[in-house]
């Protein structure tokens, strides 16, 4: 079948069910992929509820209830129907609406899955987004729908690889400005923070692109933008965020940033991208552009909050913004010293990674993120894994990788090595080329790292 037959046979399902149990993954792209099919059901009349899990294995399969609702499964479920198989859960009881590789199974699960038709930048929210939009066309949240499905895009860095979103994903954030909830602005610096941060602290943790001079020194690049002629601090004494510069000022820096890249031989080209702006959320709050909203959602995410993810998405601008912040704060804080702590540990360095475990420091949901921060003051050239321990499960331990683009471009794939690596040594992977992680058997730990340098050695050959 087509894409669109599949989007059609979806919610024609979703539609026809008398209750129904979402069941999301608890990253950015699977909040928002629950707030999208929570809302799309709700407004059909359909009495729904909804189900978080960290992920879809047979330890969590528990929260799964076992009763008549259809268990609509999104961000997850396409890499797990052998469990869905296990639960004796037969093709009337389950839809999947996922972007994740599928598993070969013998009951023919109806989904909506961007990677069986070839779309690879393209996440479960925006896969949620098209199957609630055929649920009901005429549905007035359209337009807040297509803004958490841009938000998943960027969160699950579908936007990264090509500096904006492409495909169909592109045209999601189309819909959205046609909706006049997403404003789409071209050419603008890519750097993370435009709406929040201080522009010299924009520059200095970029790392993709990586100004040489800037990136990883805050001082020279206050220096630099002094040196432009650029004010950086308001009248009132506060710090100027890039949303603040005006055209021209945003020229001048651009302008001198690519001539320094040029004079340094790096390619200025990922200088230049493209951001998605929400125009009805309040100026220099986390809430004003795709990167940072998605930032705020995984933070509830990471420390077992999602529901507050989820209210933020459905409009709660209220205790529920105000929790959201309190834990991006928190979030901040504690990714901070996780990647100090990397910093100051140090790495043991393989041919072709480096790897740190970090025993039960720090919570497994968000080692990932303090090893990307990490990696940008580290060797770049060299994949970093990190182990950790899980409070739950002392059986498992969680692997978190993560690399960059300039690594892809050469042939490193992440979700590829992990999940072959896990596989042979009885666990599971998953993810994206640039972030991956997987679950191990401890028993695997020591070799763990060894097998996946091997398989990324491969890769460049």
């Amino acid at each position: 079948m087509g894409l669109e037959e599949d989007i059609r046979t979806v919610a024609g399902r979703i539609r026809d069910a008398e209750t129904v149990t979402v069941i999301s993954h608890i990253d950015a792209d699977g909040i928002t992929s629950e707030a999208v099919m929570m809302q799309a059901v709700r407004s059909s009349g359909i009495p729904a509820k909804s189900v978080f899990v960290r992920q879809l294995e047979p330890m969590t399969m528990k929260y799964v209830p076992e009763d008549d609702s259809l268990k609509v499964f999104v961000d997850l479920g396409a890499g797990q129907q052998d469990l869905l198989e296990e639960r004796g859960l037969d093709v009337e009881e389950v839809v999947i609406i996922d972007h994740h590789v599928p598993q070969n199974t013998d009951t023919p699960y109806p989904q909506a899955n961007a990677q069986q038709h070839g779309l690879g930048y393209f996440s479960a929210a925006g896969m949620a987004y098209l199957v609630a939009r055929q649920m009901d066309a005429g549905n007035p949240a359209l337009g807040m729908l297509a803004k958490l499905a841009v938000i998943g895009n960027v969160g699950d860095m579908m936007a990264r690889e090509h500096c904006g979103l492409v495909g169909p994903a592109r045209g999601i954030a189309e819909e959205g400005a046609g909706f006049g909830t997403v404003e789409i602005r071209p050419r603008e610096l890519n750097c993370y923070g435009i709406s929040t941060r201080p522009v010299k602290v924009c520059l200095s943790y970029s790392d993709d692109p990586f100004i040489p001079g800037i990136s990883n020194n805050e001082k020279k690049a206050e220096e630099f933008l002094d040196k432009i002629g650029i004010r950086q601090r308001n009248p009132n004494g506060t710090w100027r965020v890039w949303e603040e510069y005006s055209a021209e000022e945003k020229g001048i820096v651009m302008n001198a940033l690519a001539e320094q890249m040029l004079a340094t031989g790096e390619d200025p080209s990922r200088l230049f991208g493209e951001q998605y702006i929400f125009p009805e959320e309040a100026f220099g709050t986390p809430l004003r552009n795709a990167s940072e909203y998605a930032t705020m959602l995984n933070a509830c995410g990471r420390w077992a909050e999602p529901r507050i993810g989820s209210a933020i998405c459905l409009g709660d601008r209220g205790q529920m913004l105000r929790d959201g912040e309190r834990m991006l704060r928190h979030h901040r804080t504690i990714i901070r010293e996780m990647m100090e702590y990397i910093l100051d540990t140090g790495t043991t360095e393989l041919t072709h990674i480096q790897y740190i475990h970090t025993g039960g420091r720090f919570p497994d949901t968000i080692v990932g993120i303090g090893a990307g921060m990490a990696l940008s003051k580290l060797d770049w050239e060299k994949p970093i894994m990190v182990l950790s321990y899980l409070n739950d499960d002392p059986e498992l331990v969680k692997v978190s990788m993560r690399t960059n683009e300039r690594m892809v471009r050469r042939g490193v794939d992440l979700q590829a090595a992990l999940t072959q690596a896990s596989e042979e040594t009885g666990g599971g992977g998953g993810g994206h080329k640039i972030a991956a992680g997987a679950y191990i058997p401890t028993s695997a730990e020591k070799e763990f790292a060894h097998r996946v340098n091997r398989i990324i050695a491969g890769q460049f050959t």
